[in-house]
C-alpha cells in the first residue's frame, strides 16, 4: 500500500493544519466564557453595543473553535441502532375510509 493511500483519524489530520496554540486560546477563551455565563447573571443578559452577551461569550469562541477544527460533523453510527426493523407502512385502501365515514355519519 501506499503511504497516501492510508487513512487517518480526523484528529490527527486537525493537528497537522491548525496551530496548536490557536487551538489552546480559543478553546481557553470558550471556556472561560461558559464559566462567567454561568457564573455571573448579567454576562446572561444584552448589551446595547454587543447585543446578547452569551452568543459573543460562548457560541462565537465555539464556533471559532469549530471552524478550525475544519467544521467536522459527528458520526451518526447510533442511528443504525436505532432504526426500526418493522417493513413500511402502507396507504390504507380508499374503501376503510369511507366505511369509517358511513359508519360515522350513522352515529
Amino acid at each position: 500500500m501506499n503511504a497516501r493511500s492510508v487513512r487517518r483519524p480526523a484528529t490527527e489530520r486537525v493537528s497537522e493544519c491548525a496551530d496548536p496554540r490557536l487551538l489552546r486560546c480559543v478553546r481557553q477563551l470558550a471556556l472561560a466564557g461558559l464559566a462567567l455565563v454561568l457564573v455571573w447573571p448579567a454576562a446572561r443578559g444584552s448589551n446595547a453595543w454587543l447585543g446578547w452577551l452569551p452568543m459573543w461569550l460562548v457560541g462565537m469562541p465555539l464556533s471559532a473553535w469549530w471552524a478550525l477544527l475544519r467544521f467536522p460533523l459527528p458520526r451518526l453510527s447510533w442511528l443504525r441502532l436505532v432504526r426500526r426493523t418493522g417493513g413500511q407502512a402502507r396507504r390504507r385502501t380508499a374503501t376503510s375510509v369511507r366505511g369509517r365515514r358511513s359508519r360515522a355519519a350513522a352515529a
